[in-house]
């Protein structure tokens, strides 16, 4: 107990100094938001990654898809680092960081205000912004909690009340510079964790092909009858594994928390060198999370909820308890950075939303325009540092919400995420992509793609989930594709000479 609260304690001192160390760039709007929109390659990389993966993957979906489809949930690590990661890169980085410095957009809500020309849609982004990134933050808390409760055997709620309170104040303090530093640390620790604990946990079953073998000799819960499924390539259900590879992978270039790491990012050469740091470490983050929690059934049965459905959430937990106390330790680190770093993202992200596109939301011209009634330098520093001060308000206002849905959440961690990411990507996918390469998408198009998005996975949750909430949200981001383009077709086209000055930042 010595071991791993020392470590503990030394973890959180050096966030919090991070936090200290980086307040003074946090005094400014563009500082705070966006680390004044020059951070380079690896600490952006390091904070795409840390943000995507967090207690949610590792404790809820690897030990609920590992159970489910065994070793072949690996493919949802890989497709994780080739889509969600090497493809979100290629295809998002270049144009974002352009088109989002060119237009003076600091938020995804504001991309839509300003590329399609209707405020309406940034005050409508900026709202389902907000309620869909609180499930999703209950979601962190609950994971990284259960790991306490099993490291520290400290109760569940205190575990949730000390996470809240801390990333509260390193987020708080130093804003995305902060955020960044401290990914760039929690990465590291990540990295060397997960390997660690791999093999550790494969030893306890006698090594790799003694674990294979004992799971290759399972037999399928469909047909009791038939073995080896849970060790075949593909596992005993591949159309379910492939709608959760399109949830977690496809999901990233939608989401306001991973795709606002490319405005701040230096340059189009740090572009290429965060692309190939972010692969890498998600093949070996999700990839190893995955490949772990593929082994769940040979730790036994989890216990029974309630509800009569199996506790998902207690099956990562469950393969880690009897690692020796240094193994432990250092879990606990693993899943406390991961969750710290994504929490953060999170907090920054709603509140930087509601104060920016809500609450102070200014009037904005296009590159190239005038602006009227400008206003002095003193008043406009007054305003910045008003703006900042009531993005810390509300980053406190956004933990306290989700620390409530948190100590008593309404279902598994994996469909808390379902949920969060099926409306938000279903929403904001489409349009932002085709926004950044199509000159002919519409205003209503976005409309369109909002209620699309919002729509199906809401009534889909209010009718009892007939679909589950994991395919859900993969068919509201694949669907909001042909949505978008139908609609443009059919609706009246915004005006050349608007679309023309946005697009000329990508001839330079």
């Amino acid at each position: 107990m010595i071991i791993k609260v020392l470590f503990t304690i030394i973890f959180l001192a050096v966030m919090i100094g991070v936090g200290l160390y980086t307040r003074k760039q946090a005094s400014s709007v563009e500082g705070f938001v966006l680390g004044g929109r020059a951070v380079g390659p690896w600490l952006t990389a390091f904070a795409f990654g840390t943000s995507y993966f967090s207690a949610v993957v590792f404790v809820g979906y690897a030990g609920q898809f590992g159970w489910k489809y065994g070793l072949s949930s690996a493919w949802i690590g890989i497709g994780n680092a080739v889509i969600g990661s090497l493809l979100a890169w290629l295809i998002l980085g270049r144009r974002t960081k352009l088109m989002t410095q060119h237009i003076e957009s600091r938020t995804m809500p504001d991309f839509f205000g300003t590329r399609f020309g209707d405020q309406g849609l940034r005050v409508a982004a900026s709202i389902i912004a907000f309620v869909f990134l609180i499930p999703y933050t209950a979601g962190v808390y609950s994971g990284i909690s259960r790991l306490f409760e099993m490291g520290f055997s400290i109760p569940y709620e205190y575990c949730v009340i000390i996470m809240s309170i801390l990333t509260a104040v390193y987020v708080i303090l130093g804003g995305y510079k902060a955020t960044a530093m401290n990914d760039f640390i929690q990465g590291i620790i990540m990295l060397f964790g997960i390997v660690a604990v791999i093999v550790a946990v494969l030893n306890l079953q006698g090594g790799l092909t003694a674990a294979v073998e004992k799971l290759a000799a399972i037999p399928s819960d469909a047909d009791p009858m038939v073995n080896g499924g849970f060790a075949s390539w593909f596992g005993p259900d591949p159309w379910g594994l492939l709608g959760v590879v399109i949830l977690t992978s496809l999901g990233t270039m939608g989401l306001p928390q991973m795709v606002g790491k490319f405005y701040s990012i230096t340059d189009e050469s740090a572009i290429k060198r965060g692309t190939v740091i972010s692969t890498v470490f998600a093949f070996i983050v999700a990839g190893g999370c995955y490949f772990l929690g593929g082994f769940g059934r040979l730790f036994g049965t989890p216990p029974m909820l309630p509800n009569g459905k199996l506790a998902y959430d207690s099956i990562v937990p469950s393969m880690l308890v009897n690692l020796p106390d240094i193994l432990i330790a250092l879990v606990v680190l693993l899943v406390l950075s991961a969750s710290m770093s994504t929490l953060a993202s999170l907090v920054l992200t709603s509140s930087s939303t509601m104060t920016l596109d809500l609450i102070y939301r200014d009037k904005k011209s296009l590159p190239g325009e005038v602006e009227e009634g400008t206003i002095d330098d003193i008043v406009a520093e007054k305003i910045e540092r008003r703006k900042v001060i009531v993005m810390r308000v509300l980053i406190m206002f956004f933990i306290a919400i989700s620390l409530l849905i948190a100590l008593n959440p309404p279902t598994f961690i994996a469909q808390l995420m379902g949920i969060s990411w099926g409306a938000l990507a279903g929403a904001f996918l489409a349009p932002f992509m085709l926004g950044l390469y199509q000159r002919n998408i519409t205003t209503a198009a976005v409309w369109a793609c909002f209620i699309w998005g919002v729509g199906l996975t809401v009534i889909n949750m209010l009718a009892g989930n007939p679909i589950n909430p994991i395919n859900c949200g993969a068919i509201a981001m694949v669907g909001g594709f042909p949505v978008v383009w139908i609609v443009s077709l059919m609706t009246k086209k915004l005006p050349e000479d608007m679309v023309n000055k946005i697009f000329e930042c990508y001839k330079r």
